[in-house]
Order: structure tokens, then C-alpha cells, then sequence
């Protein structure tokens, strides 16, 4: 919630919003025959009837590039990442064990742990990595430690890999970095001796609450190896880790999402492996304390605007938690989705794919809210434990403002979406009934997209004293519209309830937008100190109007709203 206006300097801050409000309405106002054609939309809303847990999967990101952890934004954006959850945020980073001089590039990083020296006996190099764990520890985030990729001197020669490193634009996981190790014994060697390290500069208790993953999406070019030579890491791997810390929470495959037929047999097929055979390094039950995987999305250009997938990413998950589901020995293992985004590549701009201009505005964050409600409702039908929807977005450092690459902050300031996870951190409790004439299910979303009328849609929260609904218009085709006219009514306060105070904040063209306010600039590269103060105002998480009290009438509050396309509100609620 913002203070009011009483310095000068907020006074220019104010009436700039003003203007950027004028002018982004004016450029998108809509026809008269949009406006005629205007839906109504109803949403209800029963905080007496609960649908189960509201367990913070928002609350996970990742990036490729490691060594960004402890540059100038990335030090800020982990420290708002901390700040936007009352719980724990997880952070997960590739190249945590890739050989190299620190310094990051597009899709690389290094640490430079492990070399062999002239004897060829391991030489062990904590530096850079004790930077990366140590900024983690410094903004109160937790790894998801990723035990990736293979450095050098452990390399196993590979036929037709001749660099250790490819540089992008080219196919940076074409590289000896994704081989396997050509000794898993002293693969399991090095990564108890990296775990063993992290036990003792930051405690077991708190390494106890990591979570280690092993490698990323070994069933495609992330992995120069055949299936069962994964395997044959992750035993050897996960034996490095429990030999340092018995208690270590590992898990895997970190495959891709199981929508092919050869992702679903890989998922599924660890699994077994997992289930029925003995560790390739110690002969014992192999461990598996979760499960992960990464459903995508699709978008495309069509016709001169972006169409998002979001069928694409949730056949995937359903997919996954299906074959999950198949196991009772597994069904109950937290899933963790260790990378859910609406397509495959954080560091491939709009200037490269076009499909990838959703990344600067709202729809990025609307997309995001429809996601989060329909993967909880995905893992309830299939009785699985989601726990985590990782967002596979952070920042780039050194490169132009809004340049589409999907991120959470450009150059500090915050994008949109950014602010849908701020959203769903101040939701908290268990889930409560919602419906809404404008939803379209989920098996439709999954059969046909969302291609003809919106999914206007809520998610709703209590928790003792307060209860959340976020509400959004998402619709897959990127194109003007008319927005929706919304009545929520929420039912089943508590007895004696009179009052509520009614908080709404709002993501749309004019509300927690930076882009909008950047365009209205003229979008400038370099902007001035006052422009640069404007934009990162504008980055933040904006009420709607100011803060009210509303009159609870037999247990029911009903509040009015009108929700323009593409934009996501979350009304809360406390008493």
C-alpha cells in the first residue's frame, strides 16, 4: 500500500501516473462495438466451503545464469524476491559445478569447483561458489541446489563434442559441460565434498532445508548420455550428498514436461528405476525425496500478434502428475515443477522471437494467475503434492531496458509480472470455493486454449481474520478487447462480522506497470534520475483505489469492478 502524496517529488511521481493513465487509455480505447459487446461477468465466492491447501508454489525462481546472483540487480531482485513471500523463496541457477572464470554470459555461468591437477588428483576451489551461497544467504533466500553441469577435467569424451563451451547464439548445451562424467566415482566424490562444504559454512540445520536436485533435462542435448547413464549419475550423485548430509532432500529427473511420448517414457521410467532397482553406487534402495519436471507453454505470432499456449504447459503438468500418480509408493512425494513458464527460453528476446513481446506487459502476469489456479486444480484431480511452480525468470545484466527477455526486473526496475507473485504472496490459508460465469475450464483451456471467449476466473483464499480473491481476464490472442464488467460476491464471513476492510490492487495497463509508464517516455535507454525514479515507482504492486471499509450484509460482501483484458486484481480482505 503506498503513502499518500505529500512530498513534492511524489506529487510529480502522481500526476506523471496521471498523465501515463491518459494516454495508455486513450491509444486503447476501445470501439463503440467492443464496448457493446462488453461481458458481465458473476463470481462467487464461499469462504465456508474449503478445496484444500493453499501451499505458496509461487514462491520458486530460476535462472540459467548463476553468476548474475552477485551483481548489481541480481543482489536487489533476490532481496524483493525474499521480501514478496511471508515463507521461504527457493532459488534455483544452472552451472553451480561448470568450469570457467565466474564471469556469465547468455545461458552460461561457472564456478570452477573442480579441476584435476598435473597428478591428475582433484583440486577443489569453493571461490566463486561461496559468492553465489553466500548472496543467498545475505538476501535470506534458499537454494534449490542444482548439481550441474560437468567440469572439465571430469568430462568423458563424447563422439562429435569437441568444445567445452558453446557460445550463444549457438547451441550452448552442445558442449563437453553435458557429458557424462568419465569416473562416477569421483563425480560422487565431488559432490560430496561440494555438500560437505556447504554443511560446514552454513550449518546442517539449514542445508537440511535445501533441496538438491540432480542435473537438468537429461532427456534431451542438457544430457550427452543414454537414460540409464542418468541414472547412473543421479545414484552416484545422490550418494555424494547423503554421504555428507544423511537428512539431504534430493530428488529429480528435472526432465522436460511429459507432453511427448519419449518425455512421458523418461519421466516415467526414472521412476521405476527409482521403484525397483538397487543404487549403481552403493547397491542400496535408490533415494527419492521429490519429484521434478518442466512444463511449458507455446506462444506464437499469428496474424501480427502474440497467441500464448496455455494448453500446452497444463497438458504437460497433468501429464506429469499422471504418471505420478501411477505409484502409491510415490503419489504423496512433493512434485516440484522446477521450471513452469509459458515457453522454453529466458534468454531468447522479442527482437529474436517476436512471439516473446508477452514478457514486457501485463499479459505475462494474467497468464501467470490463470496458471496458478489451474495447476492446483490439476494436482487435485489427480491427488498428487504440487509443491512448487517454479518460475524460470530473474534478470540480465548489462542489456537495454524491456529488451523482452523473460524476467522478473529489467536493469531494477520491475516488469508486471513481478507483481503477480507479490500478489499471490499476500494470499495465505487454504483454498476456498469459487465460480464464475466467465471461467472456461480447464479441459476446454486443454482441448482448444483460450480462443473464443476470455476465462474471466478467480482464485480465493482464507486464513483467520482475512480472506484473497485474485480475479483476472486472460485470453490467449494478445489483441484489444473490450473488458469484463465483474460482480464478486463472497459469502460465509464468520458470525459478528460487520465490517470489512477491502484492499484492490490491480496489474493492468495503467496499475504496477513500468512498461506502460516507459513507452509513455518515449522509451528511453537512458533514462534520467527523475525518469528512472518514475519507472521504478511504477514497478511496484498498486492499489486500485484507496483502501475502504465495506458493510457485511448476512454474511455476504459484494464489491464491482471492472476488469479490463489482460488484467489480473486481487481483492483482500481482512477483519
Amino acid at each position: 500500500m503506498r503513502n499518500p502524496l505529500t512530498k513534492p517529488e511524489e506529487n510529480c511521481l502522481g500526476q506523471f501516473r496521471v498523465l501515463v493513465t491518459m494516454l495508455i487509455c486513450a491509444a486503447s480505447m476501445p470501439s463503440a462495438a467492443q464496448t457493446q459487446t462488453a461481458t458481465s461477468v458473476s463470481v462467487q465466492v464461499d469462504l465456508s466451503k474449503p478445496q484444500g491447501k493453499y501451499k505458496p508454489i509461487y514462491s520458486w525462481f530460476g535462472y540459467d545464469e548463476s553468476n548474475f546472483t552477485t551483481m548489481k540487480y541480481g543482489k536487489q531482485l533476490l532481496r524483493e524476491l525474499h521480501d514478496l513471500s511471508p515463507v521461504p523463496v527457493y532459488i534455483r541457477a544452472h552451472h553451480m559445478l561448470t568450469s570457467g572464470n565466474g564471469v556469465a554470459e547468455l545461458k552460461w555461468s561457472s564456478s570452477n569447483v573442480f579441476s584435476l591437477d598435473a597428478n591428475g588428483k582433484p583440486v577443489y576451489d569453493f571461490t566463486i561458489t561461496d559468492q553465489t551461497f553466500d548472496e543467498f544467504q545475505k538476501a535470506g533466500v534458499r537454494p534449490m541446489v542444482e548439481l550441474g553441469f560437468m567440469p572439465k577435467d571430469l568430462a568423458a569424451a563424447v563422439p562429435g563434442v569437441d568444445a567445452y563451451q558453446v557460445h550463444y547464439p549457438g547451441q550452448t548445451m552442445a558442449g563437453a559441460s553435458n557429458n557424462p562424467p568419465r569416473d562416477y566415482a569421483m563425480w560422487s566424490e565431488l559432490v560430496r565434498k561440494y555438500t560437505e562444504h556447504l554443511v560446514d559454512r552454513y550449518g546442517k540445520e539449514k542445508v537440511s532445508t535445501w533441496y538438491f536436485e540432480v542435473w537438468n533435462e537429461p532427456d534431451i542435448i542438457y544430457w550427452h548420455g543414454t537414460p540409464e547413464e542418468y541414472y547412473k549419475l543421479y545414484d552416484y550423485a545422490v550418494a555424494g550428498v547423503r554421504s555428507a548430509l544423511p537428512n539431504a532432500i534430493v530428488g529429480g529427473p528435472a526432465s522436460t514436461g511429459p507432453s511427448s511420448e519419449k518425455a512421458a517414457a523418461f519421466l516415467d521410467n526414472f521412476l521405476k528405476h527409482c521403484l525397483n532397482n538397487k543404487s549403481a553406487a552403493d547397491g542400496k534402495p535408490v533415494p527419492l525425496d521429490f519429484i521434478s519436471f518442466h512444463p511449458k507453454g507455446h506462444p506464437a505470432l499469428v496474424d501480427g500478434h502474440v497467441r500464448m499456449g496455455l494448453a500446452n504447459e497444463l497438458k504437460a503438468a497433468e501429464n506429469g502428475f499422471q504418471i505420478v500418480a501411477k505409484y502409491p509408493q510415490f503419489i504423496n512425494l512433493p512434485i516440484i515443477l522446477s521450471e513452469a513458464d509459458p515457453e522454453g527460453c529466458a534468454a531468447c528476446s522479442m527482437k529474436e522471437n517476436p512471439a516473446n513481446a508477452y514478457r514486457n506487459g501485463p499479459l505475462y502476469a494474467t497468464y501467470t494467475a490463470a496458471a496458478i489456479k489451474a495447476l492446483f486444480d490439476l494436482q487435485d484431480r489427480s491427488r498428487v503434492n504440487l509443491i512448487a511452480m517454479l518460475s524460470w525468470s530473474f534478470e540480465f545484466e548489462n542489456k537495454g531496458f524491456f529488451e523482452g527477455f523473460r524476467t522478473l526486473a529489467t536493469n531494477g526496475v520491475d516488469k508486471p509480472v513481478l507483481n503477480i507473485f507479490r500478489m499471490a504472496g499476500l494470499m495465505s490459508g487454504g483454498r476456498v470455493l469459487t465460480s464464475s460465469t466467465g471461467q472456461v475450464s480447464i479441459d476446454d483451456i486443454m482441448t482448444n486454449g483460450v480462443r473464443q471467449a476470455p476465462d474471466v476466473d478467480a482464485l480465493a483464499t482464507r486464513a483467520d481474520h482475512e480472506a484473497a480473491v485474485m480475479l483476472w481476464n486472460y485470453h490467449d490472442d494478445d489483441v484489444p478487447a473490450p473488458g469484463a464488467k465483474v460482480q464478486v460476491t463472497i459469502a460465509g464471513f464468520p458470525v459478528g462480522v460487520k465490517k470489512v476492510m477491502l484492499e484492490h490492487y490491480r496489474i493492468d495497463d495503467t496499475h504496477s506497470n513500468s512498461y506502460s509508464v516507459w513507452r509513455v517516455m518515449g522509451s528511453p535507454q537512458t533514462p534520467t534520475a527523475e525518469q528512472y525514479a518514475q519507472l521504478k515507482e511504477a514497478g511496484k504492486l498498486e492499489l486500485l483505489q484507496s483502501p475502504e471499509w465495506v458493510d457485511v450484509t448476512e454474511g455476504k460482501v459484494t464489491i464491482a469492478t471492472d476488469l479490463p483484458r489482460q488484467a489480473t486484481s486481487l481483492l483482500r480482505l481482512t477483519w
